[in-house]
């Protein structure tokens, strides 16, 4: 799902002859809508695939987990529910292909005239998008399988001939990018952007924590996703994989990823763990502190990247709000925003073995949340929090190497190109 825009660009670094520079590097040009366009990312050419990443996969839907909480519809069901793909119905478009607006009734699931039974969302794929069927077939089966109140739910799917559709509950509020970087919505305050964290952390720890862990891959504000009470949900599954079994301590995969987001050793490497989303939380959560993007070239020098330029002023009280939201108007916590930069500090560590665990960060996050939690710096204690978690079956599946997805979000702006 992700951004309907493209405001973030997907870093692929499956290197070939055609793309390896002179250096030995591979140069990944970046794309982006709005006010910047993304600097290009160099990736040393290390790039090697598994067997089982180049094993080609059945375009059918027996590849798909059978799951008792996702609906199989027809074409023409969707087709009926978006009144046929009418552009009035259309929430977005990005390089994944278009989101709709449709009504289904609750209890058939049949389509629904406008305005009555269920709204939902339905990303349509363009055949010839960046998606492709294989990140398509890891969200229907991750979203499918995993159920949570801080993930996004994914109420069915399409697969006739070339279509691939997807249909997920309606997320009125859109997605935290719209909320931070765009003009028009009004600015959230400090106890919705703590409330926004807090949810995403909730939905981040959940799949890490698993029993068989879920490593989320694209970690970013445009895939958290708001309910009409701004609860955060996480969108966007195409990417994720599962964690390290037995006693490996890091997945090696090819690196996907968005520009900014993305773990360094992991853009360095290709070795992915839990503590690469602990990273891109820690991007996101620089983010909710300052009103800044990632990466944004309208700004000068340091400043284009957001960790390069905020990170020096983390650790430093009297510092700190050179780097907060303006448009917070000076109304957060002073206490409560160190705890929070500080956190992001930790998050950001160059070295993976000292990020903090997602359990830790959310325990760091509810305390500021909680009432008195402005006025005391939270230290992280380490600690597991137990939660019922269902059994993820990705065992032995491995991620995919593929590009940008949609999302179901409200207050899209139509893209003029794709991403």
């Amino acid at each position: 799902m992700g951004n309907c825009l493209g405001s973030s660009a997907r870093v692929d670094t499956t290197l070939s002859s055609q793309n390896i520079s002179a250096s030995g590097a591979s140069r990944i040009p970046s794309r982006t809508s709005n006010s910047s366009v993304l600097s290009s990312l160099s990736i040393p050419s290390y790039s090697r695939k598994s067997s089982v990443d180049t094993l080609s996969t059945p375009r059918s839907e027996g590849e798909i987990l059978f799951s008792p909480n996702v609906k199989s519809f027809s074409f023409n069901d969707l087709k009926n529910a978006t009144r046929n793909f009418r552009p009035d119905s259309l929430l977005g478009e990005g390089g994944f292909g278009y989101v709709f607006k449709g009504w289904i009734d609750e209890h058939t699931f049949t389509a629904a005239k406008p305005g009555s039974g269920m709204v939902i969302a339905v990303k349509k794929l363009k055949p010839e998008g960046f998606q492709g069927h294989k990140e398509w077939v890891t969200e229907v089966n991750y979203l499918g399988q995993l159920r949570h109140p801080n993930l996004v739910k994914l109420i069915g799917y399409c697969i006739e001939g070339d279509d691939r559709l997807l249909v997920y509950e309606f997320m009125p509020k859109g997605s935290l990018e719209n909320h931070l970087f765009r003009r028009g919505p009004q600015p959230l305050t400090w106890s919705t952007r703590i409330k926004v964290a807090v949810g995403a952390a909730r939905g981040l720890a959940f799949l890490h924590d698993a029993k068989e862990q879920v490593i989320y891959r694209d970690f970013k504000a445009s895939n958290i996703l708001l309910d009409a009470e701004f609860n955060a949900k996480l969108s966007d599954f195409g990417l994720a994989k599962a964690g390290p079994t037995g006693d490996r301590t890091h997945v090696s995969t090819q690196v996907i990823g968005t520009q900014g987001y993305a773990a360094p050793e992991y853009v360095a490497t290709g070795r992915l763990t839990s503590r690469s989303d602990v990273y891109s939380f820690g991007v996101v959560l620089l983010e909710l502190l300052s009103g800044r993007r990632a990466l944004d070239k309208t700004k000068v020098g340091v400043e284009q990247n957001l960790v390069d330029w905020a990170k020096p002023y983390l650790g430093d009280k009297r510092k700190l709000f050179r780097i907060m939201d303006t448009k917070l108007g000076g109304q957060y916590p002073q206490k409560g925003a160190y705890t929070a930069a500080n956190l992001a500090w930790q998050c950001l560590s160059n070295e993976p073995k000292l990020r903090p665990r997602m359990s830790e960060v959310l325990a760091s996050l509810e305390e500021l949340q909680a009432p008195k939690g402005a006025t005391k710096v939270s230290r992280i204690e380490h600690r597991t929090t137990s939660s019922s978690v269902p059994v993820s079956p990705f065992r032995h599946r491995s991620s995919l190497s593929m590009t940008p997805s949609a999302s179901p979000l409200q207050a899209y702006h139509k893209s003029p190109r794709g991403r």
